[in-house]
């Protein structure tokens, strides 16, 4: 069955990213053709990127970065629940992304991003990133404003038009993470052959 991430990208105190991933998670988890699992970047605290050398010429030296790399690589896409800082992506989660590489290699992901403008610049930003990686960005997400989406900007008050938005980002999420599902077995075969 494929396996789908969901990234919670935000480690601040008193974040809302919280709510929203879970949101997200128990939406998904309804769902019978895919499984879902929650990753908090607090629970992977990495360091500013710390490689002598870069992701894509091999494992790496540090424990820190091969953990994160053993958590990442079973999935076989991604939900990214980002929220928007200063117009773009916190840098927690850039920096988590860079750390890998062949990791995220033909995965699919999808966006699910909250900010005063629904965190679109921040996943604008987060497309060039994954496209980079090779990864599959999916065109539907979800966008969920700050000033209109959280009661008091504190509570996830999710609305009609965002659940239809979710369901369309994961039924093309599922789709294409089964779809690339031959480019992620050539990988792993090269792999152990070499």
């Amino acid at each position: 069955m494929i396996r789908i991430g969901i990234i919670l990208g935000s480690t601040r105190p008193n974040r809302n990213g919280p709510q929203v991933a879970q949101w997200v998670m128990d939406a998904a988890s309804r769902r019978g053709d895919a499984e879902f699992e929650l990753i908090d970047l607090r629970d992977h605290p990495l360091p500013h990127l710390d490689e002598p050398v870069a992701p894509m010429f091999g494992p790496s030296i540090h424990e820190h970065t091969r953990a994160w790399a053993e958590r990442i690589a079973p999935f076989d896409g991604f939900v990214v629940v980002t929220p928007e800082y200063n117009g773009g992506a916190p840098g927690v989660l850039k920096n988590a992304i860079d750390h890998l590489c062949a990791e995220w290699t033909d995965k699919a992901v999808g966006f699910v991003s909250y900010g005063v403008h629904g965190g679109t610049r921040a996943v604008a930003q987060l497309r060039v990133v994954c496209g980079t990686l090779g990864m599959a960005d999916v065109s539907y997400q979800v966008a969920i404003s700050l000033l209109t989406d959280f009661e008091n900007h504190t509570t996830f008050t999710p609305r009609a038009h965002h659940v239809t938005a979710l369901n369309k980002t994961l039924d093309q999420l599922i789709s294409w993470s089964a779809a690339l599902a031959p480019l992620r077995a050539d990988t792993e075969t090269a792999l152990v052959e070499s």
